[in-house]
């Protein structure tokens, strides 16, 4: 149960207004990090590729900055310990799935340290451009054990807001196509076997990763934001939700 805490009002009247949520890591967490100090706010914009994160998160840094909040963007294969060996052993196409999923997550644990969390400290508004949840999905769609894949993240810290921002499978091909004229191998799931067609077999993919999202979402909470309308009508929801949690609502 949230604590709550009195306050009194001018007219001398009794309210009570709840005290914002303590920080805290999903699992063990990491040694010797006083969540106490983390002052910024971590916000994690999730969703398939086309589906519109790199636009909005944009938007929200422009919308952030210009509020006076300094901001540090983050996301998956950006580090600069393994995102390069990273990138050349995608592109050969010949990772295991173990392989794969370890390589991904020395990446983010290597961001969580070097910039996450001293990001945190310094009072930054950390925009994540994907997040554990990703990984964790792809993961477990490529038939990992979701009790090793959760423990795996467990020095995650839980995010103060996250947004999954969902299109059909129908219409990420269609931006897909608009895009780069061609469709991702991994994104379109060609090492699970799903069908030799890569059209298809991107379909069949992103409706299993959607599926999954839509099962993390009942035991994580983000928000599911319907991101078939207009860039605008969809960062307005967003900026909506997020000022809520600048406000301590």
């Amino acid at each position: 149960m949230t604590k709550k805490k009195p306050r009194l009002e001018k007219n001398g009247r009794r309210i009570v207004v709840p005290s914002a949520k303590p920080r805290r890591f999903y699992g063990h967490g990491i040694p010797g990090c006083d969540l106490k100090k983390l002052a910024g706010k971590l916000i994690v914009v999730e969703g398939a590729d086309g589906s519109g994160r790199s636009t909005q998160i944009a938007k929200l840094v422009g919308w952030l900055e210009g509020s006076g909040h300094a901001t540090v963007q983050v996301g998956l294969s950006r580090s600069t310990l393994v995102s390069e060996e990273l990138e050349k052993a995608k592109h050969g196409n010949i990772l295991s799935h173990t392989t794969l999923s370890l390589f991904y997550a020395t990446d983010f644990a290597d961001q969580l340290e070097n910039i996450i969390l001293p990001a945190l400290r310094a009072g930054f508004m950390v925009l994540a451009d994907r997040y554990i949840y990703t990984l964790m999905v792809r993961d477990i769609v490529r038939g990992m054990d979701p009790a090793w894949v959760k423990n795996l993240y467990g020095i995650a810290p839980v995010p103060d807001i996250v947004f999954y921002l969902n299109v059909s499978p129908e219409e990420l091909v269609q931006r897909n196509f608009s895009k780069t004229h061609s469709l991702d191998y991994w994104e379109s799931g060609m090492d699970l076997g799903l069908s030799r067609d890569m059209f298809d077999s991107f379909l069949q993919y992103q409706a299993l990763v959607g599926d999954q999202f839509k099962q993390l979402q009942s035991t994580y909470g983000f928000a599911m934001v319907d991101a078939h309308r207009s860039v605008g009508e969809i960062n307005l929801e967003l900026r909506k939700k997020i000022s809520a949690v600048l406000a301590g609502r």
